[in-house]
């Protein structure tokens, strides 16, 4: 196993990381320290840093050369890695929490504090979104893949979208955890996707409706210890599909890291503790890599804290493939 830390992070909170398309190794990390940086994560090195405004809640990489982040003002900024350039592709209303790119119909999505999900054509320049989504609660995270949105909000609330189509939801579903939602991602086939939550839950579903579909859904509890007889639950704050196996990371307020098989319904490993909250996590295109924040959260409120880290760990087959 080779690990190590990334030189020159961010300075603040890191509020999340996302690796290029093939053939680059390339890492975009955003921060509430007001910067956009890029690494080249094969030499280690730092290729570019854009100093934003306002923190930064949210990005997503579309090409080695472009990425596009979302602001606490709202704002959603394009940049151009190459040239140094930023432009602005439009704005919410209020932050702009989370933001993924769909690279099958090359547009960018946003979701928001102000209850909406905007879609970007980043080759539009009119400053206004192709489409919206009205939504009755705050947008939390998001996560797009194929033809479908998969968006989880406030209140508990789960939002299926055809992403052609996003004035009406195809499903409304209230999460299987009952506690709040902190993350979701959608899995590579674009047919389900893992929820977590801040009660240390995990729950693995399916997009289709179809009873025997919903029938294989499950949920389970991780990032807990035991201590003096009582169990201490930790939030779970990141999730991450490997690309290739299919199996999916999740990171938690608890310093570690888990791989988890889902089909066969058990972990796989589980790494070494961080020095502090897992805030993100980004596997490589081709799963190699996995890029792990090390970022306090807050769940404790203000106190001292180790500095911000972002490590990142060559992955064996032995640690992500089923067995």
């Amino acid at each position: 196993m080779t690990e190590f830390e990334v030189v020159q992070p961010p300075a603040d909170g890191i509020s999340s990381m996302s690796f290029s398309p093939a053939p680059a190794n390339f890492l975009m990390v955003t921060s509430w320290d007001q910067t956009v940086r890029l690494y080249d994560v094969v030499s280690n090195t730092m290729r570019t840093k854009f100093d934003v405004s306002c923190p930064v809640l949210s990005g997503c990489i579309s090409s080695p050369i472009q990425g596009y982040s979302g602001g606490l003002d709202g704002v959603i900024r394009s940049h151009d890695f190459n040239s140094g350039t930023e432009a602005t592709l439009g704005s919410h209303k209020e932050a702009a929490r989370c933001l993924d790119y769909n690279s099958s119909k090359n547009v960018v999505l946003s979701g928001s504090w102000d209850k909406t999900v905007q879609l970007w054509d980043p080759r539009e320049k009119t400053g206004q979104p192709q489409q919206t989504a009205n939504l009755p609660d705050k947008v939390y995270t998001m996560s797009t893949n194929g033809d479908k949105l998969v968006v989880g909000t406030a209140g508990r609330h789960v939002w299926i979208y055809d992403v052609r189509k996003l004035d009406v939801p195809e499903q409304r579903r209230e999460s299987s955890l009952k506690f709040q939602t902190r993350y979701l991602k959608m899995n590579a086939a674009g047919t389900g996707y893992v929820v977590a939550s801040i009660d240390g839950r995990v729950a693995v579903e399916l997009l289709d409706p179809a009873p025997e579909a919903q029938s294989q859904k499950y949920a389970f509890k991780c990032h807990r210890v035991k201590q003096d007889g009582q169990d201490i639950i930790y939030p779970i704050n990141a999730l991450a599909y490997h690309p290739v196996h299919g199996t999916f990371a999740s990171g938690g307020c608890d310093g570690m890291v888990n791989v988890w098989d889902g089909a066969k319904r058990k972990r796989l490993c589980q790494f070494h503790k961080y020095p502090t909250s897992v805030s993100s996590l980004a596997f490589s295109h081709d799963g190699f890599y996995l890029a792990v924040a090390a970022s306090y959260t807050y769940e404790e409120g203000e106190r001292d804290h180790p500095g911000d880290a972002i490590y990142i760990r060559e992955t064996t087959d032995e640690e992500t493939m089923p067995k």
